[in-house]
């Protein structure tokens, strides 16, 4: 029953960093490896786990997304694609090949978060509406790109996503982090599919369970109280959380 717990609550502060930032892989996979479950069970079930947490994040921000339905649709293929790939790259490749980069990609992402207002106030002098992009084929390849990440591996997934997006949309961020939310849910939900379909000894249905039941309550409390803070309280948040994930990642793997 302890170890249990410690599961739902592990779900439920991931549920909850996932919807507002990301790298909420950073809290449940360590703790399943802490409990003593392999690897590549704990990495399989805690993606499955996390989709339902997702896609309440998303009911969550679903009033920030309505502006944006069709700029979605126009990336969510490259995601889909993107999270099948890396899906099947996980049974193929060494996964020390990611983790090396992970914390370079995790910084990255940070400084892309933190001058991409710099970089849309000087890329462009016409303003942009919101809901209304341009889907450049850069953005689209780097959605697909995170995509392969995230389907194989996926720490810090959405801090990559709010930092690429950061620099390409003329977007509020709270907009943009429910972008964010639909593209890393359909990364995750492609990957969860081709799991279940080829490799389902490596499910622990029990810890998907309960990281599900976690992630739903935490995707919830962080809609909520999440879209409350401000552009700049929220990019501080992803800073300080991106920075304490390659501290994670660096010092104590």
């Amino acid at each position: 029953m302890t170890e249990d717990l410690v599961i739902v609550v592990a779900g439920l502060w991931a549920g909850a960093i996932n919807v507002l930032v990301g790298s909420g892989a950073l809290v449940t996979f360590p703790t399943l490896l802490f409990l003593g479950y392999p690897p590549l069970v704990a990495n399989v079930s805690n993606n499955i786990g996390v989709v339902a947490g997702g896609l309440s994040g998303i009911h969550g921000y679903r009033r920030e997304l309505r502006p944006n339905r069709p700029f979605l649709l126009r990336l969510v293929p490259a995601s889909v694609l993107g999270g099948g790939t890396g899906a099947f790259l996980l049974f193929v490749l060494p996964s020390e090949s990611f983790e090396t980069i992970v914390p370079v990609l995790v910084g990255l992402g940070v400084l892309m978060v933190v001058i991409g207002p710099a970089v849309q106030r000087r890329s462009s002098s016409q303003p942009v509406a919101e809901g209304r992009h341009d889907v450049g084929i850069a953005l689209q390849a780097g959605v697909l790109v995170l995509g392969i990440y995230g389907g194989y591996f996926g720490a810090a997934q959405g801090v990559l996503l709010t930092g690429l997006m950061s620099l390409f949309l003329a977007e509020h961020l709270q907009r943009i982090t429910a972008i964010k939310n639909v593209l890393a849910t359909s990364v995750n939900l492609t990957a969860a599919v081709a799991f279940v379909v080829f490799a389902q000894h490596y499910i622990d249905w029990k810890v998907v369970g309960l990281i599900a039941v976690g992630s739903v309550v935490g995707a919830q409390l962080g809609a909520r109280y999440g879209r409350r803070l401000s552009p700049a309280a929220l990019r501080a948040l992803i800073v300080v959380i991106g920075l304490a994930a390659i501290v994670k990642l660096v010092f104590f793997d």
